[in-house]
């Protein structure tokens, strides 16, 4: 099967108010993730790499730095005449609200949908970190003969997941239950929120519940047809998480120092894409010292630096401690601070001196452009 006969979409908004910090002024697509990445990077790499040349971005509120990071979609070779990068803008309903769930937001691009001429349609959040091949999905999903299938790991469940969707499967990996919510704190077939079907089958079924009010993608759309339709699961074994919290955040870019997770996330085979920006390499002082992090280009290191991620154009000042931190875009840091789980937006300034502690259950973040 042709990849280019799917169609990607993506859903760059968060439904979790768990992650107010990061995507209150942006769309969790935009959420810096990794030294220089953007969350919609990983979801959309996968899919270009895995020949899908067709990718629509459903947007909701706060877009404009997506809209600047994705642009024409050069980074991703989706600047074509033909297919491509398309960013749909929130479209409201006939009272003008724009969409609550990720069934409006479905039913507000129908039109779309219903123009395009791909056979399958792939859906994807953005708030997941993961690698992933979806070449074999698609031919698991065709070798089943599948009106659905669901991308899930089985582990243990990350903290904050709105609507976690559970699955119970049979030994040729048909679905057969589906739980919402389930109370116990164990390890599970979890869905990853990625979904195969045929387009002309998602168009009915959206169809379907918008006219009789439902309001869940999954409750109504996905569990509710269990019995109806062929659903089956695709467990992915490779790394992958669930960015469901601050907390999920700041363990994922933690898991980055190590070299197997690295090495997974970031195969030269199949490459993270990103908006470059030009920028000078890394600078070290005299006295800097760095132990077990990732620096990204344009940062200037005078001091020590251990087990952190630091965005591109962060100055750590002589006398500083960094450990255990993420410190974002353009965060300059003045001479003899001490940070430890620590996560810096954007833009941010720590004054001299400043001693700034967090636990690893629980990181200090400091939101865009503050001063401390």
């Amino acid at each position: 099967m042709r990849g280019n006969n799917v169609l990607g979409v993506l859903f760059s908004n968060a439904e979790n108010d768990a992650l107010r910090d990061l995507t209150d002024m942006r769309t969790m697509g935009s959420v810096p993730f990794g030294s220089r990445f953007r969350m919609i990077d990983y979801p959309l790499s996968n899919m270009v790499n895995s020949g899908i040349d067709k990718v629509a971005v459903l947007t909701k509120s706060n877009y404009q730095s997506l809209m600047d990071h994705l642009g024409s979609g050069k980074a991703w070779d989706l600047a074509k005449n033909k297919n491509g990068l398309f960013i749909l803008p929130p479209f409201g309903n006939a009272n003008g609200e724009d969409y609550k769930n990720k069934l409006q937001a479905l039913n507000s691009m129908i039109s779309f949908l219903e123009k395009s001429k791909e056979e399958y349609v792939l859906l994807s959040d953005c708030d997941v970190v993961c690698n992933i091949d979806y070449r074999d999905v698609i031919a698991k999903h065709i070798q089943n003969k599948a009106d659905i299938t669901v991308v899930y790991k089985n582990a243990k469940v990350p903290d904050d997941i709105k609507q976690l969707m559970v699955l119970d499967l049979d030994a040729n990996d048909r679905i057969k239950e589906i739980s919402i919510d389930p109370n116990s704190n164990e390890e599970y077939k979890f869905s990853l929120d990625m979904y195969l079907m045929r387009r002309d089958l998602l168009i009915r079924l959206v169809r379907e519940c918008v006219s009789k009010n439902k309001q869940s993608f999954k409750v109504d759309l996905i569990q509710s047809n269990v019995n109806r339709f062929r659903m089956y699961g695709y467990e992915f074994s490779g790394y992958s998480r669930v960015i469901s919290s601050l907390k999920e955040y700041f363990a994922a870019s933690m898991d980055l120092l190590q070299k197997d997770v690295s090495a997974q996330l970031y195969d030269t085979d199949k490459p993270i894409y990103t908006k470059n920006r030009d920028d000078m390499p890394v600078m070290f002082g005299e006295d800097a010292s760095v132990h077990n992090s990732i620096l990204s280009h344009g940062c200037v290191v005078e001091g020590t630096v251990k087990n952190s991620v630091l965005f591109r154009g962060v100055h750590v000042a002589k006398g500083c401690t960094v450990e255990n931190c993420i410190l974002m875009q353009d965060t300059d840091l003045g001479a003899n601070c001490k940070l430890n789980y620590i996560i810096t937006d954007k833009d941010v300034v720590i004054k001299e001196g400043r001693k700034l502690m967090g636990f690893s259950s629980y990181p200090v973040y400091i939101s865009k452009g503050s001063v401390v």
